[in-house]
């Protein structure tokens, strides 16, 4: 039996997004709807490579200097303030209490390398500040006088899924009237796409559409990316990009990177999903899919669709054009989706060999109805969300 309850939906009113596009959520859709990805030959990796380019999607150099000296926390402020001044520009106007969710995995690594790499030199205090996690997101608390609750939130690559689901969570309970949710990851160095190269299930040694495939036939794994990107999520309807409806987590309990063959919880995670947003599988339109591009992710997800989603018009993965962007994965995918339903198209990548028979392939004008977003992140991590427009909630 599903463990989920349906509880009220909660409304996504903004959106800010820095990623390898550029700095703006107008450049990341901008980029997706083109068909090209963000992904470039990019130098500087010859030291953990056979070669100095790689193919890499990073977030370019930019944002305000007084943000922070690192890209990390001028990618963290410049994405939160984006969403914040896109909300208020369609209407939203801040509740009573918000707070804020910030979904991380490896922080800021380039202040971290700068702090640990050379032992015998001394940090000085301002340099330990600016490291610790609290640091950006009480700058963004304080630029905008709010004071909620504050907190991150780690799901590897599932982690935007969990802090919007987080965010949700605190507003149903009325810890928050609103929430911004950020995630962040800026760790496109060697040492990072390294292991995972070594691992299997990363590509850097071609272009995105060549080397990462969801779906289709001959994917060898992901390109590793770059992002930050926020949401503002609300209790009030007012701006509204997408409603969240609702959505579930669990744990394979299994392997540190493997899927549990078995896909039992990912199934379960889905059931809880569908109950929780009050939606029967026969009403979802679309997967939005994890779809890495990798053996294990793909075939599950795959295999899933089919079980539990007969009736959806079709399945897709934003990976190859965005790269997959880790701890920030979910939510730029999310971002995406949100940005799709204000257009009404989905800018799925081209298909470029035999695929899933219901793979869209480009840019696709968008049916309405519910749209099923899956997250697996490593260590058996899963979640799912369940997003609608608000032009269509109630209608399908």
């Amino acid at each position: 039996m599903p463990s989920a309850i349906p509880t009220p939906s909660v409304s996504v009113c903004g959106v800010g997004a820095v990623t390898g596009y550029g700095w703006g959520a107008k450049y990341l859709w901008d980029g997706v709807v083109t068909g090209e990805p963000a992904a470039r030959l990019t130098p500087g990796f010859g030291s953990h490579f056979p070669t100095d380019e790689v193919w890499i999607s990073m977030v370019p150099e930019g944002g305000e200097r007084a943000d922070g000296t690192s890209k990390f926390s001028r990618a963290f402020t410049g994405s939160a303030r984006e969403a914040i001044e896109d909300a208020q520009r369609r209407g939203w106007r801040p509740g009573a209490v918000v707070g804020m969710v910030h979904a991380v995995v490896l922080g800021d690594v380039e202040l971290a390398q700068a702090n640990y790499g050379a032992p015998l030199q001394r940090s000085t205090v301002k340099q330990f500040v600016n490291l610790m996690p609290s640091t950006p997101r009480t700058a963004v608390m304080a630029e905008h006088d709010f004071h909620g609750p504050v907190m991150g939130v780690t799901a590897m690559c599932a982690s935007g899924n969990a802090a919007l689901l987080t965010a949700k969570m605190w507003i149903n309970a009325g810890l928050a009237t609103d929430v911004i949710v950020v995630a962040t990851d800026i760790s496109g160095t060697p040492k990072s796409l390294r292991p995972f190269v070594e691992l299997g299930v990363a590509v850097a040694d071609t272009d995105p559409l060549d080397g990462c495939r969801p779906f289709q036939e001959g994917s060898r794994g992901f390109i590793g990316g770059e992002a930050s990107v926020a949401m503002v999520v609300s209790g009030e309807p007012d701006g509204s990009y997408a409603s969240l409806l609702g959505g579930a987590m669990t744990n394979d309990g299994h392997h540190a990177i493997s899927i549990d063959p078995s896909h039992a919880e990912i199934r379960r995670c889905i059931t809880d999903a569908l109950v929780s947003a009050g939606v029967g599988a026969d009403e979802i339109t679309y997967l939005n899919a994890h779809g890495p591009g990798t053996k294990q992710c793909d075939e599950a997800e795959a295999a899933l669709f089919d079980e539990m989603l007969p009736d959806a018009h079709g399945l897709y993965s934003f990976k190859p054009m965005v790269g997959h962007c880790q701890g920030a994965a979910a939510a730029l995918e999310i971002a995406i989706e949100c940005l799709s339903m204000d257009h009404g198209e989905i800018p799925a990548p081209p298909q470029v060999a035999p695929g899933h028979p219901r793979l869209l392939d480009g840019p696709t004008p968008r049916l309405p109805g519910p749209v099923l977003k899956t997250s697996i992140g490593m260590g058996g991590s899963n979640s799912a969300v369940v997003l609608t427009s608000p032009d269509d909630e109630g209608a399908w």
